[in-house]
Formats: structure tokens, C-alpha cells, sequence
């Protein structure tokens, strides 16, 4: 039997026993599996600005959460 094999017989055993609340949760995550991943709906130039992002962070262009934080406290405590 390959792993595969002893994985699906092993989950089958778990879903006749399982009860509703966590048949719902393998439902979910069969469902969102099923859907297309995000990046994939994303249009070219998106997937351009994003790659450029993070070309420009390895090049340490980038800010950290902590100083933008400080920037803008301000806005935060209204």
C-alpha cells in the first residue's frame, strides 16, 4: 500500500467517525482547495509592482512596519 493509499484509507476512517463541526472544517478546506489560487487572478502589472517590491526590499529600499508605525501614530489612537 503507498502512502497515498494508507493516507486516503486513513482519512475516510477518521471523516465516519468525525463529527459535524469537523466535517464542516474538511469540507472548507476541500472547497478553498478547489479555488483558484489568488496570485493567479492577479493582471500582469500587479504581478510586475509586486516583483518589484520585493527587488527593492532585498535591496533594503523598504521601510520596516515598526518605523511607519511611528510615522503615523497619530492617526492610530482617533
Amino acid at each position: 500500500m503507498t502512502t497515498t493509499e494508507a493516507l486516503r484509507k486513513q482519512v475516510k476512517k477518521y471523516i465516519d467517525h468525525a463529527d459535524e463541526k469537523s466535517l464542516r472544517m474538511v469540507q472548507a478546506i476541500l472547497e478553498i482547495e478547489q479555488q483558484q489560487d489568488f496570485w493567479d487572478t492577479l493582471p500582469k502589472h500587479a504581478k510586475d509592482d509586486v516583483a518589484e517590491a520585493l527587488l527593492q526590499s532585498d535591496r533594503g529600499e523598504g521601510k520596516t512596519t515598526a518605523d511607519v508605525m511611528k510615522k503615523y501614530q497619530q492617526w492610530r489612537t482617533k
